[in-house]
């Protein structure tokens, strides 16, 4: 579905060159949930505007199901870090998620139905005649969300979306995204800094370099598809998954070299 192949970002500006991303390369195959964490600072904000057509690469390419991303494609949706500057505040939370769709040129008819379809998906089914000023931050969050999805997208492009909110919610939305991603098919690449919030999520978490960046390790996480707040949290693998993780974001700190992507032997069981 997604295919990023030596993706190189280096802004130029004020008499200064910074190299952000050095050379990326992987795939993200349909129907996949894929975690990307790394260092603070590494590159990954950037990595995902170029994925999503709002940032050009200065070298490398991303294609979406076959065609090059030369601006935002059509069949993706983003989920921002910031839902507070992400959602209008003029506008009630029905009108902030049907806005997307009337690009598509959907009846009224259908917009109704999608946004309905939609917030109800998020647990916000009688939220749609408030404004997002008068929510929560993870309700908001869930409102943005919800705009994500009505947009019915093939590719969910997801920016730390939860790093504003508290523990609790925060655990709340993650279930929420894998209730979602289950039920819908929709592939989701998602950054994030929490190295547990990877793991938790992830069927693959990409393992990112300091900048500039290139893929240190892509780690195939072998937990159960049925997944919860407890149990997994607790289990011996996802101790050792998280911990294999953490070494490898340390050692990037550090500036220890990096071995070929793909070359590491996942942890031992």
């Amino acid at each position: 579905m997604l295919d990023v192949r030596g993706l190189r970002k280096v802004y130029e500006g004020s008499g200064r060159r910074t190299e952000a991303v050095r050379d990326l390369t992987f795939t993200v195959g349909a129907g996949e949930l894929v975690c990307l964490v790394g260092p603070s600072g590494c590159g990954k904000t950037t990595l995902l505007k170029c994925v999503g057509g709002l940032l050009a690469p200065t070298a490398g390419e991303v294609t979406l199901a076959g065609r090059k991303v030369d601006g935002p494609p059509p069949g993706t949706a983003f989920v921002f870090q910031e839902y507070g500057r992400s959602l209008f505040p003029w506008m009630r939370v029905g009108a902030n998620v049907e806005l997307p769709l009337k690009q598509k040129g959907l009846g009224t008819s259908r917009r109704r139905e999608l946004v309905a379809d939609a917030l109800e998906s998020v647990g916000l089914a009688d939220a749609a005649g408030a404004y997002p000023w008068q929510l929560s931050g993870g309700m908001q969050q869930r409102v943005a969300i919800a705009r994500a999805l009505a947009y019915e997208p093939d590719v969910l492009l997801m920016d730390e979306p939860f790093a504003a909110v508290d523990a609790q919610t925060r655990a709340d939305l993650e279930d929420l995204v894998r209730g979602l991603w289950r039920e819908r098919g929709i592939t989701v690449l998602f950054v994030t800094h929490d190295i547990d919030e990877a793991v938790y999520l992830g069927e693959r978490v990409i393992v990112l370099s300091s900048s500039p960046t290139v893929v240190q390790e892509q780690l195939e996480v072998d937990l159960p598809l049925e997944r919860d707040q407890l149990s997994t949290r607790v289990a011996p693998r996802f101790a050792e998954l998280r911990t294999h993780v953490y070494e490898r974001i340390q050692a990037a700190k550090r500036g220890a070299a990096t071995r070929p992507a793909g070359t590491d032997a996942p942890p031992p069981r």
